[in-house]
């Protein structure tokens, strides 16, 4: 399967400087190492909060042409130039087909993305407003998790590649149960996904690829044996016992 995906896989082409801080970050240790290979259309990268998840997916997505703040590869505007260095370090084994769509979803700056859409469709243009991709609404129109839902069903049109950080960060559980859904289909129709994320909900997806990101390296893992589960599903099990013991802690 790997020979159909758009990324086969992550290396770097050279070292990270040692007095570099990106040098210290779990997923750096791990990619000096050698190649992180990808076998599935769909791969999740999990872990606790500075492991390098999104490091790791910015620098994929900028390393491909991305805006850094998101969007497709069309889109230019910068509100914060923030991204890290990791980018000019990072080799990406690519397949022999080219996608024909392609988006980079950050959570934390698709507000960035909705203005710099409804700024585009102020101007003067010989073409079809922008938001029509969209599904015709302002994405600053509807909430944050609706915005999200619009552009996986409306603007992810399939063969592409998709490079998501926290999509769960604007969903409720419902809505993302119909993100997984939208990405079935899309994968149905020869797409890829690459995603960081924190959502049990999401790793679950069928047939992913998971990579768990610690102090020890990156492991490909069941999602059951991730922390992020084990810890959610003893949560919900028995919530009382375990803000009990968390408190008297």
């Amino acid at each position: 399967m790997t020979g159909q995906l758009y990324v086969r896989g992550l290396s770097l082409r050279e070292p990270v400087p040692e007095d570099s801080y990106l040098a210290a970050l779990p997923v750096v240790r791990r990619l000096a190492e050698g190649e992180i290979a990808f076998h599935r259309p769909v791969t999740f990268f999990v872990g606790e909060n500075g492991v390098g998840k999104s490091t790791l997916i910015e620098a994929l997505a900028v390393a491909l042409g991305f805006n850094p703040e998101g969007g497709t590869r069309n889109f230019n505007f910068a509100t914060e130039n923030s991204h890290s260095e990791l980018y000019r370090h990072l080799r990406v084994s690519r397949g022999a087909v080219k996608p024909r769509d392609g988006f980079f979803l950050r959570a934390e700056s698709f507000y960035n993305v909705a203005s710099n859409i409804d700024q585009l469709d102020r101007e003067p243009g010989f073409g079809p407003p922008i938001v029509d991709s969209y599904g015709g609404v302002s994405l600053h129109a509807q909430s944050h998790g609706e915005s999200f839902l619009a552009l996986a069903e409306h603007r992810f049109g399939g063969h592409g590649l998709y490079i998501l950080d926290e999509p769960e960060a604007a969903l409720s559980p419902m809505r993302l149960m119909r993100l997984m859904v939208r990405m079935d289909e899309l994968v149905g129709q020869a797409s890829q996904f690459i995603v960081s994320t924190h959502a049990p909900m999401l790793m679950a997806f069928p047939g992913a690829e998971v990579y768990e990101i610690s102090e020890r390296g990156i492991q490909a893992v069941n999602y059951r044996d991730t922390e992020h589960w084990q810890i959610t599903r003893r949560f919900l099990e028995n919530p009382e016992k375990m803000l009990g013991y968390l408190m008297d802690e």
